[in-house]
């Protein structure tokens, strides 16, 4: 005995829903990364290149071939440094005065 085609119905409208999910997946993360293909096995180097690229252009994969920075770059820095008004600047010390004040 066949299998009746109405029972085939369910599983190629569920095939079909996976099937459109995946490649709107696909296409939002191919759009999000700038057109490019997405990256693998990204390490430090890598992610600080592409902040970098981010400050440069605006999108976290885009490149430039410009030698003059964009104006604003100057101010843009990465380094974050922050301070609560209770505390003041500490200069680091040096080896020798962490000695002399452990024998002091």
């Amino acid at each position: 005995m066949g299998v009746p085609f109405e029972a085939l119905i369910p599983y190629a409208i569920m095939l079909g829903m996976f099937g459109l999910t995946g490649a709107g997946l696909s296409k939002i993360r191919h759009m999000q990364n700038g057109g490019k293909r997405a990256r693998h096995s990204i390490d430090q180097w890598d992610r600080q290149m592409m902040d970098r690229d981010r400050r440069l252009t605006g999108y976290l994969r885009g490149q430039t071939d410009s030698v003059d920075a964009p104006p604003g770059f100057e101010l843009n820095n990465p380094w974050r440094a922050s301070c609560s008004p209770n505390t003041a600047w500490m200069s680091i010390r040096t080896d020798k005065e962490q000695v002399e004040s452990r024998i002091y």
